[in-house]
């Protein structure tokens, strides 16, 4: 009888994790209530965006936290998706997600960062603050609908594939509602930047996805 490797995945760090996301949502949602209830609905009623999205709103905390909760579950769901592709080094698999976490605040750090520099150029910083605000508030969003998936790979449903292809499509759908709305509000800001909008889409939104991808299929 030959021996048979067989991975033992700790769900002890997986549980604080989860915990610990769970309770940066909890303390944003009771500091900020009634901002938590326009953004709950944000997919249907665009009124967060338009209420809170003013000079500085970037860096409110209640942002910065649902900004944090969104970094965590988006890191933790790439981990679980390696996971449930059978892509992980084994015995490895805390030291991946912490890599996946640092990559990803590193990236949405230089993406910002790239963003203001832009809007410094080209003389519309504060069209670019809107902009990355609605789009970071859809992502944020999102992070919910990511939180309630690492839950079911992590207790329920564990390493399901459609559970990642379901949650994929539905966090594709959240922010495509939300780039349709950006685009039907801001149409008239944005003409006259035209040109600047465009190499705005291929240097800091269409690129990496492209780079990403290249890598990945390598």
């Amino acid at each position: 009888m030959n021996p048979i490797e067989k991975t033992v995945y700790s769900l002890d760090w997986m549980t604080l994790v989860l915990f610990i996301s769970l309770l940066i949502f909890a303390l944003g949602k009771y500091l900020y209530h009634s901002k938590f209830l326009n953004f709950i609905i944000l997919p249907f009623n665009d009124k967060y965006v338009l209420l809170h999205n003013k000079k500085g709103q970037l860096f409110n905390w209640f942002h910065i936290l649902l900004t944090i909760f969104q970094a965590i579950n988006l890191s933790f769901f790439l981990f679980l998706s390696l996971k449930a592709f059978d892509a992980l080094p084994h015995n490895k698999e805390l030291n991946v997600f912490f890599m996946i976490l640092g990559f990803l605040v590193l990236f949405q750090i230089g993406k910002l960062v790239l963003q203001f520099v832009n809007g410094f150029v080209f003389n519309t910083q504060d069209l670019v603050s809107e902009l990355v605000f609605s789009k970071i508030s859809y992502l944020n969003h999102g992070s919910i609908i990511l939180f309630l998936s690492n839950v079911v790979l992590v207790y329920i449903l564990i390493d399901s594939k459609i559970v990642v292809y379901a949650t994929i499509i539905l966090i594709l759908l959240i922010n495509g509602i939300g780039v349709i709305k950006l685009l039907k509000n801001y149409q008239k800001a944005m003409f006259p930047y035209f040109v600047y909008f465009i190499l705005y889409l291929c240097a800091l939104e269409i690129a990496p996805l492209v780079i990403i991808g290249s890598y990945l299929k390598v």
